[in-house]
């Protein structure tokens, strides 16, 4: 891992060949190709020279990302492969939001996955964000967290207490560094009636481990008689969703689709006709009956429709209540869209972040990469989610107040949502 400062310097030539490799990749797989239109063009002419002279791969960076922000859409990057940093989110396992506090406007935690590097470090939610490796930071700007590195963060906790916490954001996984994974799932009964499942997040595509830890979980809970689904923190992942999905139904139900820039046709005449991924394995075994089974679609690039699995009844289904908050988003959307479209949860919390497309990275030269939108995300509804957060039936406010008391006003509220109360 080399840190950008010792990359060898740019030119301006080799900066001018990225920024076009980066516009042709975007001509040839950004999923909403009709917004490269005059308007691009002129952004694109507009910020040219400000990309290919900035003077430091760190201010190459941000040229080019703040460049890609005029296209208006969730899931673009432009990094250094050699770089191998990334947000809280990611590092930590931890998101936060902007607000006034007795330090000014700052950065708060608001969910703390058990397990990841911030839980383990000490930090919880409603804790202040001060400083990373002595350096305050104060919105606008968010921390940047290097992996291989043991960083210094200050927090304020309350009552006037600040505290510095070490935090180590990865750990040696073979020959390479991997971020410290939260505790993927937590189940407990609140009540003898009441189950609790949390999720943190669904690595993986194929999401074998995720999907066999939330079927575990739900097996400890059959007898409930209600459930709460909590989705808050969770950023999405890969295709371990659908496991939550088919435990909120007994039957198999088609819950959407990805369409990228190259189809055509008419969707209400041939979505039923589309091919239909309905069984996330149990084991790596059965991975190759999945390849052989998707081999034509994927080839000809056609749409697979994500169905549920036709699991069977649970004691739980019909009195769910699914908790969210603005940084519940993408595989984490998909659940709470498809709950709503068939009224198979009460969704409760905050409104969701809104970002929901299909995404690939590519790359663009002298060792970057571009990550990019490939396709739009349809339910069988009809609804397509990118940047439109879904609002919940029940608005339950974020008191990070509260939480620095130790008191999960939200979590209070969803349990009296249910039946049971």
């Amino acid at each position: 891992m080399m840190p950008m400062s010792n990359l060898p310097a740019l030119t301006n030539d080799m900066k001018h060949e990225i920024l076009e490799k980066v516009l042709a990749a975007l001509q040839t797989k950004f999923y909403k190709p009709e917004l490269l239109n005059a308007r691009w063009d002129e952004a694109v002419a507009a910020r040219r020279q400000s990309v290919e002279s900035a003077p430091t791969h760190e201010a190459f960076e941000e040229a080019v990302s703040s460049l890609l922000k005029e296209l208006k859409t969730s899931h673009f990057g432009f990094f250094h492969g050699s770089a191998h940093r990334a947000s809280s989110r990611a590092a930590l396992s931890a998101t936060y939001l902007e607000e006034d506090t007795d330090h000014g406007k700052r950065w708060v935690f608001q969910d703390v996955h058990s397990g990841g590097a911030a839980a383990t470090a000490g930090i919880a939610p409603g804790d202040i964000l001060l400083s990373v490796s002595g350096k305050q930071i104060i919105p606008p700007e968010h921390p940047v967290f290097p992996m291989g590195e043991v960083l210094d963060v200050e927090v304020d906790t309350g009552s006037g207490s600040v505290k510095m916490v070490r935090v180590d954001v990865a750990r040696p996984k073979g020959k390479k560094l991997h971020f410290i994974e939260p505790t993927l799932v937590e189940s407990r009964r609140l009540t003898s009636d009441l189950g609790y499942l949390k999720v943190a997040m669904f690595p993986g595509m194929a999401g074998m481990d995720v999907a066999n830890q939330i079927s575990a979980a739900a097996d400890e809970l059959e007898g409930t008689t209600g459930l709460i689904l909590d989705l808050r923190g969770n950023t999405g992942g890969g295709v371990g969703a659908l496991r939550v999905m088919s435990l909120l139904t007994p039957d198999r139900m088609p819950v959407g689709f990805s369409l990228n820039r190259n189809w055509k046709g008419n969707l209400a005449e041939e979505k039923t006709g589309f091919t239909r991924f309905n069984s996330i394995p149990e084991k790596k075994s059965g991975l190759w009956l999945l390849a052989l089974r998707f081999f034509p679609a994927m080839v000809q690039k056609s749409p697979i429709v994500l169905e549920t699995e036709g699991l069977g009844k649970r004691s739980f289904q019909g009195n769910i209540v699914l908790l969210v908050d603005r940084h519940t988003a993408s595989a984490a959307e998909m659940i709470v869209a498809f709950a709503q479209d068939n009224q198979l949860a009460t969704v409760a919390g905050e409104d969701t972040a809104g970002r929901l497309l299909a995404a690939d990275s590519v790359k663009v030269g002298h060792g970057y990469r571009l990550a990019l939108p490939t396709g739009s995300y349809h339910t069988w509804s009809g609804r397509v989610l990118e940047g439109t957060p879904i609002k919940p039936e029940v608005k339950l406010p974020f008191d990070w107040r509260g939480r620095r008391t130790g008191k999960d006003e939200q979590l209070e509220r969803a349990q009296s949502l249910t039946a049971i109360g």
